[in-house]
């Protein structure tokens, strides 16, 4: 599209955005709602910190007596922060970075240094309990959204394959059984930014059956601009929806069935060399302006029966998604390559669990009772990929006057397999649980991996592949509660990451291995100051083995495979605190530190990587904020919020060859809400800090002199939003 010059009013709205929230916060404090779906509360705000309810251990327990980290975003600040994906979600939880490019569709995940590729992820978010497998499905449009929470440290002795570093689940808002309600947002932004949102929900059945249903539509122009055409390169549009049915029986029986959906058409990567893209960081020089295109379909069942002494639930989960992209594969000005890329996959899950009554546990003795949950986990999976290079006459061979179609890959990967657990929980005198449990998964994997040129100027390869994994997943917890609203706690546990095959990669590499890692943790959580300060701490440990690299193919251009490269070690810190100062101010921060490490000894395609730093894995990460309101009228209120969010350095590779050093980013938000309307300005980035969040080696010293190809990170946004809830 043309670039549309917003220079004026960017001052003017910037200026606007920091004055109101210098104002407010000038003044004694909030909390603001983004999106009022309910008449707006006249008085302050309460001085008590409510309590926090997660689903981090499957069954839903007080963030505070669960003996692992976890951040609980919850709605109201996701409204109030303007937060619009997962990974905005991921500044508040210390230790996580997500790796972004332009294109929504690659968004990994990264927690205390452990992370990979988005065909076998480290890190698996689950949707209302349903797993993603690929995180092609993993970041989307928070859109009537609960709760996000980010759980860090091994978690496959509940939630099985591909949780070695964590697990981030993600809570859909159910609907009222008892009112209608529905509510509106209107935006205006700057890059032509109009994403619109609306919603409504109520009882269809009074007490018995509700309906929800919310609505995204939005886009805009690209940050970046090719200087060959003047057209902007990397614009966003999409359509999201999202139905639920929500129900209760007469008698112990309720359920929810979750159906939503996203349309994406997004532009191009913006991809440059990584020198040039930090001396000149939004403009790019191209012959060819690619897209990126994906649709998502998910459903998700959940029946749960509350029973006198025991609970049964199960979850029954489809997904399926697809993207197809096309990009300038040579990224100069000359018509040389150009790659499109046609990826598809259907999942399939179901989970049977069987759970103690929360009310009743087992009496064991009569100082002791005794808590308990066991299940069963299936999956099918089936991926295909069809990735072309195509390439102009002359440049497979100054001898080839003709063009040519390199398909690598065009494969077919079907994955099934079954995980069961149990887990028990132990009290004593209500002040110690000491919690024990296993998980035990097996699974398949079959591929299909075609490599071959149109014409066929040379010989093609097709390797079939078959092979099993399995994998026995403990976890130990031990936890001290000396008087209410404080713990202390310490755990130890096993993660896994299952291995597989490669669609593309260099020969031998077609497969690679498990990936195990044993993580230890101690920390403590605290209410302090009559339940006005709220502080949690951790320290951990991992050492992991036959770790798991998303390396760059030097054979194949933009593909990339996965390999096993020995040993690393990760030890850190981190603490998250939440203080209510006064009825009108609340303070919150978030900062980790993360020594993330390969051991001696540790190889990738015969390279020592020996005492390298773990790549993507950001040295510290630091968050401070304020939220702010003041009453003005009966029914009006001002209301802001700060963030200041930090990353500290990180390496690109894992030979540690190229890395982006610190950096900080400042957002804003201030506004006014009156009765069930409100209108806000905010600006992110607000003091336009440069920085490359994502680089990866290229073969190619034509396209990348530098020897990296990098995106640069998001520009100085800013705009205004009015919204109205009934």
């Amino acid at each position: 599209m043309p670039h549309t010059n917003y220079r004026r009013p960017a001052g003017r709205i910037l200026v606007a955005c920091a004055g109101a929230a210098l104002v407010a916060l000038s003044g004694p404090g909030l909390r603001a709602q983004g999106v009022p779906t309910a008449p707006v509360s006249q008085g302050p705000l309460p001085t008590v910190r409510q309590p926090v309810t997660v689903v981090a251990s499957k069954e839903p327990a007080p963030a505070d007596r669960v003996a692992a980290s976890v951040t609980a975003v919850s709605g109201d600040t996701i409204d109030a922060a303007g937060l619009a994906t997962v990974s905005d979600a991921s500044i508040l939880a210390p230790n996580t970075f997500y790796s972004d490019l332009s294109a929504r569709k690659i968004s990994n995940a990264r927690f205390r240094g452990i992370g990979s590729s988005p065909a076998n992820p480290g890190i698996t978010t689950f949707v209302d309990g349903v797993p993603q497998l690929n995180t092609n499905s993993a970041n989307f449009d928070l859109l009537d959204v609960e709760q996000v929470e980010f759980v860090r440290g091994a978690q496959s002795a509940l939630f099985g394959r591909n949780t070695l570093g964590g697990v981030v689940n993600v809570t859909s808002r159910r609907p009222s059984l008892s009112a209608w309600h529905g509510w509106a947002t209107v935006p205006l932004g700057s890059h032509s930014d109009q994403s619109v949102q609306a919603g409504f929900e109520g009882p269809l059945v009074t007490d018995r059956l509700g309906a929800s249903f919310s609505v995204g539509l939005g886009g805009r122009d690209g940050f970046s601009t090719n200087s060959v055409t003047g057209h902007t390169l990397d614009d966003r549009s999409a359509f999201a929806a999202k139905g639920q049915l929500h129900f209760k029986t007469g008698g112990r029986w309720q359920g929810n069935v979750v159906v939503s959906g996203e349309r994406d058409r997004d532009g191009d990567y913006t991809l440059g060399d990584l020198a040039s893209i930090r001396t000149n960081p939004f403009t790019v020089a191209r012959d060819f302006e690619g897209h990126t295109d994906r649709d998502l379909v998910s459903t998700a069942f959940v029946a749960r029966r509350e029973g006198a002494g025991v609970n049964f639930t199960t979850t029954t989960g489809v997904v399926h998604w697809r993207t197809f992209d096309e990009t300038d594969l040579d990224y100069t000005p000359y018509p040389a390559a150009i790659r499109s890329n046609d990826e598809a996959a259907t999942q399939f899950t179901e989970e049977v669990r069987f759970s103690s009554s929360r009310n009743s546990p087992l009496r064991v003795s009569s100082a002791a009772t005794l808590a308990w949950q066991a299940g069963v986990f299936l999956f099918t999976n089936s991926y295909d990929q069809d990735a072309i290079n195509q390439l102009a006459p002359f440049v497979l061979s100054p001898d080839l006057p003709v063009a040519v179609d390199i398909h690598s890959p065009q494969s077919s990967l079907d994955d099934g397999g079954v995980g069961v657990f149990g887990q028990g929980t132990v009290t004593f005198h209500q002040r110690v649980d000491v919690s024990a449990g296993v998980r035990v998964d097996w699974e398949n994997r079959e591929a299909i991996l075609k490599s071959f040129l149109d014409p066929s100027v040379a010989a093609g390869n097709t390797v079939e592949g078959d092979r099993t994994f399995s994998s026995v997943s403990p976890q130990l917890a031990v936890s001290f509660r000396p008087r209410d609203g404080q713990s202390v706690y310490a755990s130890v546990g096993k993660g896994f990451k299952a291995g597989g095959f490669n669609p593309a990669s260099p020969p031998g590499s077609e497969e690679y291995g498990e990936e195990e890692a044993w993580h230890t943790e101690g920390g403590i959580k605290m209410l302090l100051a009559g339940d006005r300060l709220a502080v949690s701490a951790a320290v951990f440990y991992i050492d992991w083995n036959n770790i798991q690299l998303n390396l760059p193919n030097p054979f194949v251009a933009a593909q990339f495979y996965i390999g096993n490269a020995g040993e690393a070690a990760s030890s850190g810190f981190e603490v998250e605190a939440e203080a209510r100062v006064h009825d009108k101010l609340n303070l919150f921060g978030a900062a980790g530190l993360t020594h993330a490490r390969f051991k001696t000894d540790s190889t990738i395609a015969g390279v020592s990587l020996s005492d390298n730093k773990i790549p993507l894995t950001p040295d510290y990460t630091a968050m401070m904020g304020a939220e702010f309101t003041h009453t003005l009228q009966e029914s009006s209120s001002l209301f802001a919020r700060a963030e200041l969010v930090g990353y500290g350095g990180f390496e690109y590779d894992d030979l540690n060859s190229a890395r982006q050093d610190a950096y900080m980013l400042t957002n804003l938000r201030a506004g006014v809400r009156r009765a069930r309307f409100f209108v806000e300005a905010w600006v992110r980035n607000a003091f336009s800090t440069k920085y490359v969040p994502v680089a990866f080696t290229w073969f190619d010293p034509n396209a990348a002199p530098s020897g990296f190809l990098g995106e640069p990170g998001k520009p100085r946004t800013f705009g205004i939003r009015a919204g109205v809830g009934f």
